[in-house]
C-alpha cells in the first residue's frame, strides 16, 4: 500500500507540473501572438485565455500523461527506488498498477468532461472573441432537408436560437405540396416555431378549372421537431468540434435523413476512443526500461521515450485529421490504431510482467 501511495503521488505530481507547464506555454504564446486582435475589454481577454486553456488542455492532456510517466520512471531509476521495490518483493505489476489506474481514471474523467463542459467548443468560442464576434456570427444561406421538408434559412443565430427569412418547402413523392414563408422562426420547446407564417398550398390537380394556389396566414406553426440550432449549425458548417452528446444527437438526426455521418462519427471516435491510447502506451514504455541506471544511459532513454511518444502522438493526430476530412474512415484512422496499440500492450504485458 505504501508503494502504491508513493508512486501515485510521484506520478500525480509530475502530471500536474507537466500539464501546467505545457498549457501555460501554449496559452501564453498564443495570447502574445493574438494580443493586437483581441477586444480591449479585460473580461473578454480573460475569457479568451480561459477558452484557449480549455483548447490547450484538450490537445495536450493525453500526451502529458505519457511525459509524466517518463519523468516519474526516470526519478525512480536514478534514485534506485525500482531496485529497492523489487528487492522487497514487489512485482513489476505492483509498480505499474498506479500508473495504469491513474492514467485510465484521468482519461475517463477527461472523456466525461467532454459531455458537460466547453472543451469541444473552446476553439470556436475563443476564435469568436478574437474576431470580435461576441454574440456569435450567424450562419448564412443555410439549405437542408428534414423529413418531408426542404428548408432554407437566410440567417441562423445558434446562440439566440433564431432563424431569419424562412422558406420551407413540403414535398411528397417528389411533388411540391406546400410552401411556408416567414420572417423569423424561434427554437422553443423542442420545435422550430414559425411566427406569422404565410402558407401557399398548391392544388392537387393543376388545370384551368382548379382552384389555384391557396394562401393563408398562420401563427406559431411548429415544425422540425428536435433539430436543435447548435446541431444544425455544426452540421452545416462541417464542424469537427461536437460535444459527445451533440455528436450522438447529430448522428441520430442525420441517420433518419439518410445523410452521411462519417465525419460526426470520426469526431466521436476522437473524443471517446483516441485518448485511451495513453494507458496502452504507458504499459509499453514501462516494460522496456531497465530497472537501474547501470544498465543504460538514462538521458538517452528519456530522449528516445519522448521522441517515440511524440511520433505516435503525431501519427494519431494525422490520422484524426484525415478522418475528419473523410479521406479515410474513422474506424480505420482512429479505432484501428488504438486497437493495434492495445494488442501490442497486451502482448508486452503477458511477456514482460513475470520476468
Amino acid at each position: 500500500m505504501l508503494t502504491f501511495k508513493n508512486i501515485s503521488f510521484l506520478y500525480l505530481k509530475y502530471i500536474f507540473i507537466i500539464v501546467a507547464a505545457l498549457v501555460l506555454f501554449f496559452v501564453g504564446f498564443d495570447f502574445m501572438n493574438n494580443l493586437d486582435s483581441l477586444p480591449a475589454s479585460a473580461n473578454l481577454k480573460l475569457l479568451y485565455i480561459l477558452f484557449r486553456s480549455y483548447y490547450a488542455l484538450d490537445i495536450l492532456f493525453p500526451i502529458s500523461l505519457i511525459f509524466a510517466l517518463i519523468a516519474a520512471k526516470v526519478i525512480l531509476i536514478r534514485s534506485n527506488s525500482l531496485v529497492a521495490f523489487y528487492s522487497l518483493g514487489y512485482s513489476k505489476k505492483d509498480v505499474l498498477k498506479p500508473f495504469i489506474l491513474i492514467s485510465t481514471g484521468l482519461i475517463t474523467l477527461f472523456v466525461v468532461l467532454h459531455m458537460y463542459t466547453p472543451f469541444a467548443k473552446s476553439l470556436s468560442y475563443s476564435q469568436q472573441i478574437a474576431d470580435k464576434k461576441i454574440n456569435g456570427a450567424p450562419t448564412e444561406h443555410l439549405f437542408f432537408t428534414y423529413e418531408d421538408y426542404f428548408v432554407y434559412f437566410k440567417e441562423l443565430h445558434p446562440l439566440r436560437q433564431v432563424a431569419k427569412d424562412i422558406r420551407i418547402f413540403k414535398v411528397e413523392n417528389q411533388d411540391l405540396k406546400q410552401i411556408i414563408v416567414a420572417k423569423e422562426a424561434v427554437y422553443r420547446d423542442d420545435y422550430w416555431v414559425v411566427e406569422d407564417a404565410k402558407t401557399l398550398i398548391k392544388p392537387q390537380n393543376i388545370s384551368l378549372d382548379s382552384e389555384g394556389i391557396i394562401v393563408t396566414d398562420k401563427e406559431d406553426m411548429k415544425l422540425l421537431k428536435g433539430f436543435r440550432p447548435a446541431i444544425l449549425d455544426q452540421v452545416y458548417e462541417g464542424s469537427s468540434t461536437y460535444s459527445i452528446l451533440d455528436a450522438f444527437e447529430a448522428i441520430k438526426i442525420l441517420d433518419e435523413q439518410n445523410v452521411n455521418t462519417d465525419k460526426v462519427k470520426s469526431v466521436l471516435y476522437k473524443t471517446i476512443i483516441y485518448p485511451y491510447f495513453v494507458p496502452f502506451l504507458v504499459v509499453i514504455i514501462f516494460f522496456f526500461v531497465p530497472i537501474s541506471p547501470r544498465f543504460f544511459n538514462v538521458s538517452l532513454f528519456s530522449f528516445g521515450a519522448l521522441l517515440v511518444t511524440l511520433l505516435i502522438w503525431g501519427l494519431f493526430y494525422t490520422m484524426i485529421q484525415l478522418a475528419n476530412a473523410k479521406t479515410i474512415s474513422g474506424e480505420i484512422g482512429i479505432v484501428l490504431p488504438v486497437l493495434l496499440l492495445a494488442i501490442i500492450s497486451s502482448i508486452v504485458w503477458y511477456k514482460k510482467s513475470e520476468t
